[in-house]
């Protein structure tokens, strides 16, 4: 029988509560687990002896590894590739920048330097998004809490992790704005729990060696977070307690409409930011690009938008990917404008990233993304940025997860994968 990670809480819990063992106890296992690396869980010190055999046979300190870590050429992007215990990989992304480069409001902004990790919920997905190169994967299967959490350790190996104020895809997201531009989406780290289509969009703490501090959590790597439902709540509970103390208005969970997740996130998830990949203004457009809107019309996805905003007093992240002829043209801004001129909602539009020539997409026009900006604000007085591009040459990039890197640098072309683990790094 396969080992369970000491970070599914939730067995580890129940493991040592059948045993007659407080779980309060569990915290103090995981501090360990950081601070030692490679560890043999039964060195973990003052714990009841009846934990021991418990942790041996039931347990490992971890149950993925780290594979690779590769920089891109501005050092300003890592990727992870981390290898599953069933022989499947993910990947999540470490963004880096610091937010005194950037203006809020058109005024200098304090801070300094800060790290997002881009977080995968899954292998691969289900909801099959047109643009982007995880959804040509397929679905493969979800990650364990422990899988989750494993990458929020693997990341914070690579800088110092600030105490955790755990931020997962909400986090309290901050936009660093250049120029009029707006880095790594809105929130420092993005938990999209990644959602895909975005991914990248935005677990916490990881900064460059340095003493850059991951300061927000974003699931929005691999994978729709929200098909994992009870995975990535109970992660994101862990990532906000002892030892991780990321604070929940550091994490964002980006989803493409999981209507009867949203209703859920309030209670289960409080102050967890929520990015939503909306991408269309309209249902026709939506399905189109995105198949599984089939399953969320846009009417009912807003109104349930409407709901989690009355109930939780937050505004929401809208992730708008520019496509070309598509949906980036002035009639599709205003029929964004008018659909949420009556949310309070920063709208993040996305540069498309290719990938590959099985794609018939191209990316907008720095003019059509610029006008598409202006109609938003001037028009409907909804904030809005463009997001930086961050990682394209390590595949990285939002929506590039599946690409094969070396054939990219070798052809100058991007080849799809049918498999993650096929990646050449």
């Amino acid at each position: 029988m396969a080992l369970r990670s000491v970070f599914d809480g939730g067995a580890l819990r129940a493991e040592l509560e059948s045993a007659g063992i407080s779980p309060n106890f569990v915290p103090l296992i995981w501090k360990y687990v950081l601070q030692v690396p490679g560890c043999d869980l039964g060195n973990v010190p003052s714990l009841p002896s009846a934990a021991y055999p418990i942790l041996r046979s039931k347990f490992r300190p971890f149950t993925s590894s780290l594979s690779s870590a590769i920089d891109s050429k501005d050092h300003l992007t890592t990727k992870l590739l981390i290898t599953l215990q069933n022989g499947n990989s993910v990947e999540a992304v470490i963004m880096r920048y610091d937010t005194r480069l950037g203006k809020y409001n058109g005024k200098p902004r304090p801070g300094g330097p800060r790290s997002t990790l881009c977080v995968s919920s899954q292998v691969g997905c289900k909801m099959g998004c047109k643009f982007c190169a995880t959804g040509t994967m397929g679905f493969k299967n979800n990650l364990s809490t422990g899988e989750i959490v494993e990458q929020l350790v693997y990341a914070s190996r690579f800088t110092n992790i600030r105490n955790v104020v755990f931020m997962v895809g909400a986090m309290m997201v901050e936009e660093l704005q250049v120029e009029g531009q707006l880095s790594l989406g809105s929130c420092d780290m993005v938990l999209h729990f990644l959602t895909l289509p975005a991914l990248c969009s935005y677990v916490s703490m990881i900064v460059a060696k340095s003493t850059v501090y991951t300061t927000a959590l974003i699931v929005l790597g691999m994978g729709e977070p929200l098909n994992n439902y009870a995975a990535l709540v109970e992660a994101i509970h862990i990532m906000t307690g002892f030892p991780f103390q990321i604070s929940p208005k550091r994490i964002t969970v980006s989803t493409v409409g999981i209507i009867h997740a949203i209703n859920k996130l309030p209670g289960d998830l409080p102050n967890v930011n929520l990015a939503v990949s909306l991408h269309a203004p309209d249902q026709d457009v939506r399905c189109h690009i995105m198949p599984a809107a089939r399953a969320f019309p846009i009417g009912k996805l807003m109104d349930a938008l409407q709901t989690y905003q009355t109930n939780t007093q937050q505004k929401i992240f809208i992730e708008y990917i520019m496509l070309d002829g598509v949906n980036d043209l002035e009639l599709h801004a205003h029929q964004l404008g008018k659909l949420l001129e009556t949310f309070h909602v920063v709208v993040n539009l996305i540069p498309f990233n290719p990938i590959g020539s099985s794609s018939s997409f191209k990316t907008s026009s720095e003019q059509s993304v610029t006008r598409f900006q202006k109609v938003l604000r001037g028009v409907y007085n909804i904030r809005t940025t463009i997001r930086q591009e961050m990682g394209q040459d390590i595949s990285g990039a939002c929506g590039q997860l599946v690409l094969n890197l070396s054939e990219q640098r070798s052809t100058g072309g991007a080849t799809l994968l049918t498999d993650i683990e096929d990646l050449h790094i």
